[in-house]
């Protein structure tokens, strides 16, 4: 695994880079294979991402929309077109105003009474989409993610369930402390991604980045440290505030 960690000014510098990112990494999946399979990620850094790519006329110009598969790699146990909906954020972000077909974009079902139905349906719907034998995970093109002040990423939250769900690439996962159901990619499928790229920000984000960066691995306590591509490239994106307390890193 190649780990780069880059130090930029604040999330507008995250947002930019990472649209470069994935403009290259769609570039480079089509090139080598005819498409693009991106999993999406909530948050207020990827929202800027996301708007980025359809309204500067130059790197919507680049992305090559027509190759384009959208998933998502969490959601939470809400309808389609509720707030806190990853989905609608992404849709309203992006989605809608993209040259894409409803096709393109596979999303997780959080409206269901049972979160457990949602999890099943869109692991079956990834492996239908990569034909995956068992015990096969998907090969995303590029998987984006954040993390949280306590080191979680993705739903997968320290001391739960989800951390453990062997051969399961989706799994609905109950987190005690938000009295809530989420439905999340697991680690392992998350981390058989071609890429993994991180976007941070803030400075309630420090401690745990340094634990998960330069601290010992106890992925326990800190879900982030599951996220490593055994076979692809591993980029955080942080601010200054979030990477204030790094002694790696190279800062821009």
């Amino acid at each position: 695994m190649k780990r780069e960690i880059r130090i930029l000014p604040d999330g507008a510098a995250i947002a930019r880079r990472a649209a470069q990112e994935f403009v290259q990494a769609a570039a480079r999946a089509v090139r080598e294979k005819g498409s693009f399979n991106v999993a999406l990620a909530g948050g207020s850094t990827p929202k800027a991402l996301y708007s980025l790519l359809v309204n500067d006329p130059t790197l919507r110009s680049q992305v090559p929309w027509d190759k384009i598969r959208l998933f998502f790699g969490d959601e939470r146990h809400v309808p389609p077109d509720h707030p806190d909906s990853n989905f609608r954020m992404a849709t309203e972000a992006m989605i809608s105003k993209a040259p894409l077909k409803p096709e393109q974009v596979t999303r997780i079902k959080g409206e269901y009474p049972d979160a457990e139905q949602g999890a099943l349906e869109y692991e079956k719907a990834l492996r239908e989409y990569f034909k995956l034998k068992d015990g096969e995970y998907p090969r995303f093109d590029l998987v984006l993610a954040g993390m949280g002040n306590e080191g979680h990423t993705l739903s997968l939250f320290p001391g739960t369930k989800a951390l453990h769900a062997d051969g399961r690439l989706v799994v609905r996962n109950w987190v005690g402390k938000l009295y809530a159901e989420r439905i999340t990619l697991t680690a392992p499928a998350a981390s058989n991604a071609a890429q993994v790229i991180f976007m941070v920000k803030g400075a309630d984000k420090a401690p745990a980045l340094k634990a998960v960066l330069e601290g010992p691995f106890e992925p326990e306590q800190l879900p982030a440290q599951w996220l490593q591509p055994k076979n692809g490239k591993l980029l955080w994106l942080v601010d200054a505030a979030a990477g204030g307390m790094l002694s790696i890193g190279i800062r821009e």
